[in-house]
This record gives structure tokens, sequence and C-alpha cells, in this order.
């Protein structure tokens, strides 16, 4: 009898499993039907052995420990079916694995302790090595935390019943929706926190530039005119010189350029070169005479005025003042740090507006969500008694007529992805009327025979295709065991079933029988396995009936089992 059980759920076909090395198996090759495959065996012969080798291609850690000759490495290669499995595919993507119709997971562990693995011949590290068994399996041994007592599980019993899946997924894409306008409405109000702890500060700084008022170039313009004005004075003398000079001294220049033309003119017939020189001499005194008129009009304009200077001293030391404070050079920066402020300020009133919107559709979905939660959880609610009624039943059949299931549907605080239900289920052993959580008060057996009567009804609309029990058996005999085998062999109509058994009436439902053995070798016990044919079936379970050596009645009564 083993000593723990381990159930597990393998999501595709296990074909085959290949063990080289490995504690007293020195070599074995298994290939599954795709149906009820039974493994018997005596005490000891090495069943728990073969579960132990398989938990290494799926992740579990070894050292050198399990190598049966030390010299040697130990070799174990499974090969799934995984044919049009999208999420296997999309897991060998992304990891640069090859994708094949099947796949083959092979594990080494060296003589020195080194371990690898290799998923379609690609080396792969363990952690990558238990994602990808995530999505290939989900194993379970005694007194782990069971899928069985877990609350998604439990949950998608109840959903697998209830038929929903079209209204569960439109839950979870609302669902979905409101958690991503939910988060987004979280930044805003966080922005908003922060606009609102920054708008005084802004709004004091904007208020000043606007106060200042300051117009393009201003600053620039301002700092030229009183330079102007301060040297207005000195200005004005020069101008007033120059217009003296050009139309008003002693000998006008004006004057003095018409008078020189005058005498050029008798002879402008006589040289090929004077008609142009005299054309040019003539620009130049009308050019001298505009420009006397331009000296004269700014000389006129050029007045010192104290109070300009003032407002222009004050607008400048205003705007070095904000300058300074803001980090800047010029006009244009003043203005463009104003514009900026001023989008500050304003976003703090456009961002009210922006979270009423988001509320208002954050409350839509949320209304959505929870009139979906309530479809969801009327559904659950509906499968609560047939379930039990079912399972309480089947309980009975299997060997266990004082066990009892109770399924308890509790609302969480807030939605979750699947809805606002907690789903648990409680059991009763011994009709006590004390009902636990199955995952603190079931044994192992009964654990495994609860699961197997829970899959036997939802095996239709829950995606498990293989199912490996081990020691589920224990504590059943007679007509508890042949309903445990019929309700396998209904199973396996549907799912890849492997079940390790010590009971005939299991046995005799198989499509395909192993026999698990000891083998002498030497000195030493190694061990082997092989595929039953149908004689050899009927007298392996005519042993497990009456001994070594079965009569001729326990002979008829396997050869019955067997062909029934």
């Amino acid at each position: 009898m083993l000593h723990y059980l381990i159930t597990l759920y393998i999501c595709f076909v296990l074909k085959k499993l290949h063990i080289q090395n490995y504690a007293i198996i020195e070599e074995i090759e298994i290939d599954f039907s795709g149906q009820l495959n039974i493994i018997t065996g005596e005490t000891g012969a090495g069943k728990s052995i073969l579960m132990g080798a398989l938990s290494l291609i799926l992740g579990d850690r070894a050292d050198t420990s399990v190598l049966l000759n030390r010299e040697k490495k130990c070799f174990v290669e499974g090969v799934f079916a995984v044919a049009g499995k999208k999420e296997v595919r999309n897991f060998l993507r992304e990891n640069d694995l090859d994708t094949e119709e099947e796949l083959v997971i092979r594990r080494e562990i060296s003589a020195a302790g080194k371990s690898r693995a290799f998923v379609n011949d690609t080396p792969v590290n363990l952690e990558q090595l238990r994602t990808l068994s995530t999505l290939l399996v989900d194993i379970h041994r005694q007194f782990d935390t069971l899928a069985l007592g877990e609350s998604d599980f439990q949950r998608e019993v109840l959903d697998a019943l209830a038929g929903h899946q079209e209204l569960l997924s439109q839950y979870q894409d609302v669902f979905a929706q409101w958690q991503q306008h939910r988060n987004e409405l979280q930044l805003l109000q966080q922005q908003k926190d922060q606009f609102t702890r920054e708008y005084d500060y802004n709004k004091f700084l904007y208020d000043e530039l606007e106060e200042a008022a300051f117009k393009e170039n201003e600053l620039e313009e301002a700092e030229a005119a009183l330079q102007m004005l301060n040297n207005s004075e000195g200005i004005k003398m020069a101008l007033s010189r120059v217009t003296y000079e050009l139309n008003e001294g002693e000998q006008p220049m004006v004057q003095q350029l018409k008078t020189l033309i005058n005498q050029l003119q008798p002879y402008n017939t006589y040289h090929a070169e004077l008609p142009a020189l005299l054309q040019r001499l003539q620009s130049v005194q009308v050019e001298l005479k505009d420009i006397a008129g331009e000296v004269d009009t700014i000389n006129e304009q050029v007045q010192y005025d104290p109070q300009r200077v003032e407002q222009l001293n004050d607008r400048i030391s205003l705007g070095y003042k904000l300058l300074k404070k803001h980090g800047v050079q010029t006009t244009q920066e003043l203005l463009d740090i104003q514009a900026r402020l001023e989008e500050k300020l304003q976003a703090v009133l456009n961002i009210d507006e922006a979270i009423q919107q988001k509320e208002n559709i954050v409350q839509q979905l949320l209304q959505q969500a929870e009139a979906l939660a309530d479809k969801l959880t009327a559904n659950r609610t509906k499968q609560v008694k047939p379930l039990q009624d079912k399972v309480n039943k089947l309980l009975a059949q299997v060997g266990m007529p004082n066990a009892r299931l109770r399924v308890d549907i509790a609302p969480h605080t807030a939605l979750q992805p699947f809805g606002k239900d907690a789903v648990e289920f409680l059991f009763d052993a011994n009709k006590s009327n004390r009902f636990e959580p199955v995952r603190k008060v079931a044994s192992g057996g009964e654990l495994s025979r609860l699961m197997l009567c829970i899959k036997s009804l939802v095996a239709r609309s829950l995606d498990l295709p293989t199912l490996i029990f081990d020691e589920i058996d224990t504590g059943i005999s007679g007509e508890a065991a042949r309903q445990v085998g019929i309700i396998m062999k209904e199973l396996a109509a549907r799912r890849q079933v492997i079940c390790i058994t010590h009971q005939p009436q299991i046995a005799g439902k198989a499509d395909a029988h192993y026999f698990v053995h000891k083998e002498i070798r030497g000195e030493a016990v190694k061990t082997g396995i092989r595929l039953l044919s149908q004689e050899e079936r009927i007298t392996a379970i005519a042993k497990m009936l009456s001994g070594e050596k079965p009569t001729a009645a326990a002979l008829e009564n396997a050869r019955e089992m067997v062909m029934n």
C-alpha cells in the first residue's frame, strides 16, 4: 500500500513515460492508453516510484539519492500529446522552443548531482519547466493543499455545472473594463491632488506676471529707450551741431556743394567723364539736404522726460526682479512661463470635468458588473443542491455512506474577476453534522474518492483530459470498489485515466492493465513493468482475489470482471 496520494490532472494526454536509472528502476518504458490505464503489483514493487519519476519532469528537485547506479545518469522522459493547445504553443514560442504536435520533456541527473531539463530537445531551467508544468499538469499529494480544497476550483465546479461560460466571459470583460477605468480615475484623482497642492503657488506666480502685463520685447525696448533718454542732452547737442554745419554754418556743406556744381556745369560737355561726375555731386547734394532735414526732425523729437525715465526704470526694475525669480533672460521667456502657468491653472478646472466623466463611466460599469455578478450567483446557487445530492449519492456508492458534502456560497466584500462569490466545499465524514473545509478534515483516500465523484459530474464541462489516481482504493472493497471502477470507466470514455490500485474490481475495468513487478538481477532487486494480455489480466486479478495460487472460482470471477 502506498503511503501517499497523488492526484494529477494532466491537461493533455500522457502518451509515454521512459525511465532509466531511477531508484530501483534500471529501465522501463510505458506506452499509455488514451482511456483507462490500471497499474497493479505487489507492495514494494515500485508503483510509487513511477509517480516520483514522473514528478521529476514536472520540475521537482532531485539529487543523487535517486540514482540506482551512481556511475550513470538518471533519465526520465515523458511524451505528451498537445495538438491544438494554444496556451502551450504560446509558451513554447515565448521561450524560443520548438512547437510540435508532441511535447517531449526530459530530465537528466548526473552522477555528480547536476540536473538538466529539456523541452523538445532544447535546454530549459527548472523555473521554465515548472511554468510549463502548470499548463500541462496540476499535481496534488496527500496532505498538500489539494485543488479540491481550493476556492477557485470549487467555484469552477459550480460554473461547469451551470454552463454559463458565455455569461462569465461577458462579466469578466465588463469587470476588466471597470478595473481599467477605475485605475484611470485613481490616476486622475492623484493628478488633481498634485495640481491642488501646486495651485496656490502657481496662481500667485501667474497673477504676478499677469499684473506686470509685459508685452513682447518690452524689457529690451525699455532698456534702449532709457539709454536714449539718459543720453538725450548729448544726443541733442550733436544733432544740433550737424544741422548747423549742414545748413547754417559760415560755409554750409549743402551750399558749398551747390557752388561746386555750378562751377563745373559750364564745362559739362567738354570732357567725357564730367557729366557722370556732376550727376554724382548732385546726388550727394540731395542726400545731404535730406539728411539735414531728418537730423532736424530727430533733434526736435529728442526731449528729456524725467517722468518717462522714472516709468522706464520702474518697468525695468520689475522686469529684472521677475527674470531673476524665474531664472530666465528675456521678456519672451517670461511670457512663455506665464502661458504655461495659465495652462496648469486651466488644467485644474478641466480635470474636475474629466474626473466627473470618468466617475460616471466607472459607476455605469460597476452597475453592469454587479448585475452580471448577481446572475452568476443565481446560476451557481441553483447548482448547489443538485451537486450536493449527486455527490452524496456517489459517495455512498464508493464506500462512504456516512460522508456528506455541503457547498456554501458567501459574498466577497468586493467584486472579483469571477464575480462576487466565495465558494467553500465543506465535508462531514461521519454524519456528525459538523462540516469543515475539505482541506482540513478529509483524509487522502476520502479526498480521492470525493474528487472522483465530483469529476464524474463535471468531466464533460471541465478540460481535464488525464486523471491519475494513486491509492484511491484505500479503505474500500467489494461493491464500493466496483462502483469506483464503474465511475472511472465512464470517465475514461471521455478522459484518459491512470489509476494505481489494489482492488480487483477496479482493475477489471481497465482498457490497459500494467503490472509492476520485482526482478532479481544478480544481487540487486529491480523494478519492471509490462502490459498484460487478456489472459494475464485474468490471472493477475484472480491473484488479487484469492492469493498467489488462485482457485478455479477466483479465475472464473476474474474472467467475469474482465469481460464485463
